[in-house]
């Protein structure tokens, strides 16, 4: 294999993704209790229709994103590949032992929003809320980008801007509560954080000179 090929190579980490989504599934029906934290603040807040366009894309996103930092720095595709799985498989361990669910509007209309709507809640049950995939990872790629060297005002914009949609469109479209959002972008902060720490320190161990030893005479 070229070194063209091999330098390629990290990016088959991203085969991940098809595991997380399978056991995503599994994991998505009620338990024997499931709890709401819907809140008079969550309830207030509109149906839109209209937001089901970046929710839909989401995944997608990621994806493009993470290239895309493969191609600027592969340190930092490989901290946000480490934060999605790790925080991906936190979410896994909640919904195991606190099944949340969120109550969803009754649709009606044949247009195609609606209809791409009605798809999305029938692909997706009404459980794994807390804490937010979809607000974990968008909050993941905006953190990485912020702490980059290659961040721009061109590259701010859309990242930001479309990982705020599809924050938004969450609460929107009535898949999350406030609170799954919250501990989602928590949870991608903090783990986040850590891993950028261990990195950190693991650089500073190899560039730190080995102990000289003198040679003795008896």
């Amino acid at each position: 294999m070229t070194k063209r090929y091999k330098r390629f190579m990290p990016l088959a980490g991203m085969l991940i993704f098809p595991v997380l989504g399978w056991l995503y599934a599994l994991l998505n029906q009620p338990g024997s209790e499931v709890y709401n934290l819907m809140t008079d603040l969550d309830h207030s807040i509109p149906t839109v229709k209209a937001f089901v366009l970046p929710y839909s894309i989401w995944i997608f996103y990621i994806y493009v994103c993470l290239i895309y930092f493969f191609t600027k720095n592969p340190r930092v595709y490989i901290r946000c590949l480490l934060t999605y799985t790790i925080c991906a498989l936190a979410c896994y361990a909640i919904y195991l032992v606190f099944q949340t669910t969120v109550p969803r509007p009754a649709l009606e209309g044949s247009d195609p929003i609606t209809s791409l709507l009605s798809y999305v809640y029938y692909r997706d049950q009404p459980y794994n809320c807390f804490p937010s995939i979809h607000c974990f990872s968008s909050y993941m790629v905006m953190k990485a980008l912020h702490s980059s060297s290659f961040r721009n005002r061109i590259n701010q914009t859309v990242i930001y801007g479309m990982s705020a949609l599809v924050i938004v469109s969450t609460l929107m479209i009535k898949q999350h509560a406030i609170m799954d959002v919250i501990a989602g972008v928590l949870l991608a902060d903090v783990v986040y954080r850590m891993l950028a720490v261990v990195e950190r320190k693991r650089s500073a161990s190899k560039a730190s000179p080995s102990p000289s030893y003198k040679m003795l005479d008896y």
